[in-house]
């Protein structure tokens, strides 16, 4: 592209930003924000524009001057061009048939107008003003540079266990707590996902029981004050007490504090005969010698009454995913159930708990009982980013 067509693409980027998101583009549109653009952009027009090119175009329009340079097709042009300008959907197909000189692309394109021309008189000011930016420029940058190696040391990881290797995990940092070898022999189960099991089990205390929760995988937390996520696919627990979610850990003993966030089914209701329920649990164990947990989220997310209930769940339950931040002795709790793999988060809680976490674990379980199933649980994406504390 040409100087002209760079201008246009990016006037017409903005452009596309304002229409989905009704506001201007200031700043690099985030993984969620990029695949919501693109799914929009795909049910508008019939046209396809992957979520890491919008990412891309997104922070190349911010920084033009950048060494990466973005030179999107005219296809793409033009898609971006239909989205702004409402043209009806159409397919790849479809529009190489009818419409296949672009021209919503240089429709757009022709309203952007030429480029100025210089301005002669104004030189001696532009080099006046561009030794102030130069020299601003030059402070920015070592600010940067320090925020930069001052971030450098913050652990991150993510994780989209497209292989579950043992020897890729522990390569990763990951170790497996009270293997259960048949049901982790199965963990490959379901392509480029991991898959646990809701087994025999429960940090919660109980008479006569030894607290376990089987084919528990952890990793150390590296970091006082941080960001977690994990997101599930097709998780509907149906029975007591199956539940799967994080567990964050003093110690893989159980002896020390805990915070346990699960997504878990429910039909105890002390008497009471209600149906049964899917809910959002979080409780907090005070270590070795407290006996009874606080139980401080206990959310009910679907009622399961009738076959319409459950089609409900189902449907809502497709992705799902907790995200949770610790910052100091605050900790905030988070979730997103939809049908689709980019909805917002909705914040559960915040809860202050005098623990500092040196592990977090990946869990499935259904408790101390032996009549309810062991039911497949699907990961497909896990996070933890160190976080400076405030």
């Amino acid at each position: 592209m040409d100087d002209f067509d760079r201008r246009a693409f990016a006037d017409l980027f903005k452009a596309v930003v304002i229409k989905c998101f009704g506001h201007p583009l200031s700043e690099p549109l985030s993984e969620p924000e990029s695949k919501h653009l693109s799914n929009e952009i795909e049910e508008r027009t019939g046209l396809v524009i992957g979520w890491k090119s919008v990412k891309n175009y997104a922070a190349y329009v911010l920084n033009p001057a950048s060494s990466k340079q973005e030179n999107p097709s005219i296809a793409t042009l033009d898609t971006l061009a239909r989205y702004v300008l409402d043209a009806p959907a159409t397919s790849e197909v479809e529009r190489k048939k009818v419409d296949e000189h672009f021209p919503y692309w240089f429709r757009y394109r022709e309203q952007v107008g030429p480029l100025p021309k210089p301005d002669v008189r104004q030189n001696n000011q532009t080099q006046s003003r561009l030794r102030v930016i130069s020299a601003g420029l030059v402070v920015a940058g070592l600010i940067g540079l320090f925020l930069f190696f001052r971030q450098s040391d913050l652990a991150q990881l993510q994780e989209d266990f497209h292989t579950t290797d043992e020897s890729y995990l522990k390569q990763n940092g990951w170790f497996l707590q009270d293997k259960n070898a048949q049901f982790w022999n199965r963990r490959a189960e379901k392509s480029n996902r991991l898959t646990l099991f809701t087994l025999k089990g429960d940090n919660w205390p109980k008479t006569g029981e030894a607290p376990r929760v089987q084919n528990l995988l952890l990793k150390e937390i590296q970091d006082d004050c941080f960001y977690t996520e994990i997101h599930f696919n097709d998780f509907v627990p149906d029975s007591n007490w199956q539940q799967a979610g994080l567990l964050l850990l003093e110690d893989t003993l159980f002896t020390g504090k805990s915070i346990r966030l699960s997504l878990s089914y429910n039909n105890y209701f002390g008497g009471y005969v209600k149906p049964g329920e899917i809910l959002i649990q979080a409780i907090a164990a005070y270590g070795k010698g407290h006996a009874n947990l606080e139980e401080f989220v206990h959310q009910p997310l679907f009622q399961l009454a009738n076959a319409n209930d459950q089609r409900i769940a189902r449907t809502n339950l497709k992705n799902f995913a907790f995200r949770i931040e610790k910052q100091g002795q605050k900790f905030r709790f988070l979730y997103s159930a939809s049908p689709v793999d980019n909805f917002s988060f909705k914040e559960v809680t915040t809860h202050e708990f005098g623990m500092t976490p040196k592990y977090i674990g990946l869990f499935a379980l259904k408790g101390f009982v032996d009549t309810t199933t062991a039911m497949p649980v699907t990961v497909r994406y896990f996070r933890l980013d160190g976080q400076r504390c405030e």
